[in-house]
């Protein structure tokens, strides 16, 4: 049974400002390092003061935070971010729930497998396409919609909201990071990562790598004189499929149902400089994917160990080992404490609103500002409108009608968690 506060701020959903919002969210090219990003943030800012919050908006200082020894780090070059925290004003003794969301999205890659401009949201039937759609425009738009919501209702929460707007999530979580080292804070959060119907519970962490294989440089035609770093790389490569094989056994139980929990990937090879040369350094970047509960510290020693045997075991590179940084974002592994009331409460809002069951709980394979927020003692869970599958793809959508739904679950979600005077 609903309280008579929770169905009138329910009825205060209006889904087709929220629809509206969506658009104008997705309009913004906000790309990780872009100056839409900044430009998103203000616009955040303005939504967040209309609805009655108290807003602090802020240049995050990158000098400091890049020189503190906890710094994710990140891969897109920025001048400047911002930090974004609306907190509502009332509130006496009870708890503070955190909503979070992230404003950047990664580039469109090839515009010629998109209908369109990727910015240009695109509306067909229930679905709104386009790039940053449910990674997470429409987690942003369901969230302030929930907020507007318990506003228009005039329902007095006993404890406070705190909506987390942050930059960088993509590229390491430099927003999250400044956002809380700022002091920010609260007893517990929901991201609205998109997540299928479900709740994320855990997520694996991701670290960049880079390997860095010589070779020896010779004309083409006299090739035997040099040593390929491409040819150098093969048995590292073989290696390293190796080591993501033996990486992936016994999983934890929240990433079973993925055929790769912690997947090893190499995205890019740099090799040679022109043609007819024979390269003599080829350079490999990638993901690696970090178990539940690793210490990262552990991963890179392990990667690092199985480049260094497979250099020992290499007549080549016995004397010439490659060599392997850490450049990019770092993610390590987070997850929701055993057994907390978090789960529950936004599980059983889900199925009041829909009529159905609790969602799943499940872990994610990739990494997100999940293990920042618990990492700071912070309980925290994902649950957002949209299906990761499609998410950095030219496929990207999100439903309309799950998007409400997840902003009346967080109506639902608040209202629990806070309480109401």
């Amino acid at each position: 049974m609903l309280t008579d506060a929770e169905a009138a701020a329910l009825a205060a959903v209006d889904e087709e400002a929220l629809g509206r919002t969506l658009l104008e969210l997705i309009a913004v090219p906000s790309v990780t390092g872009s100056a839409a990003e900044s430009e998103l943030q203000h616009q955040l800012a303005g939504r967040l003061e209309w609805l009655g919050l108290d807003v602090d908006l802020w240049p995050l200082d990158l000098t400091a935070l890049r020189a503190d020894p906890g710094f994710p780090g990140t891969e897109a070059p920025r001048d400047e971010a911002w930090g974004l925290v609306g907190t509502t004003p009332d509130g006496g003794d009870g708890p503070t729930l955190i909503l979070q969301g992230h404003v950047d999205v990664v580039p469109p890659g090839d515009l010629g497998a998109w209908e369109g401009d990727p910015f240009a949201p695109r509306v067909t039937g229930d679905l709104v396409h386009g790039r940053g759609a449910c990674d997470m425009k429409a987690g942003l738009a369901a969230q302030l919609a929930a907020l507007a919501a318990i506003r228009t209702s005039g329902t007095r929460l006993r404890g406070r909201v705190a909506a987390h707007f942050v930059v960088g999530e993509e590229d390491g979580g430099l927003g999250a990071f400044g956002t809380l080292r700022r002091g920010h804070g609260g007893d517990a959060c929901v991201i609205a990562e998109p997540t299928a119907g479900t709740l994320i519970t855990a997520n694996a962490g991701a670290l960049t790598f880079r390997v860095s294989v010589p070779g020896r440089a010779a004309h083409g035609s006299t090739r035997e004189r040099g040593v390929s770093a491409v040819d150098a790389y093969l048995p590292l490569h073989r290696a390293l499929a190796e080591l993501e094989t033996e990486r992936n056994r016994d999983p934890d139980p929240l990433l079973a149902e993925y055929p790769i929990p912690y997947g090893l990937s190499v995205g890019t090879l740099r090799a040679g400089g022109w043609a007819s040369s024979v390269p003599d350094l080829l350079v490999a970047e990638g993901r690696y994917g970090v178990r539940l509960g690793e210490d990262p510290a552990e991963a890179r020693a392990a990667l690092e160990r199985c480049v260094a045997e497979a250099c020992a075991a290499d007549p080549w590179l016995r004397d010439r080992p490659a060599t392997v940084s850490w450049p990019g974002g770092q993610f390590a592994s987070g997850r929701l404490p055993e057994g907390h009331a978090l789960a529950d409460t936004v599980g059983a809002a889900h199925a009041d609103v829909t009529g159905g069951s609790r969602p799943r709980r499940r872990g994610a394979t990739y990494g997100s500002d999940l293990r920042h927020y618990t990492g700071a003692g912070i309980p925290t869970l994902q649950y957002g409108p949209g299906d990761i599958a499609v998410a950095h793809s030219a496929r990207e959508h999100v439903s309309l009608r799950e998007t409400a739904r997840v902003a009346r679950a967080l109506v639902l979600t608040v209202l629990r968690t806070v309480g109401t005077k």
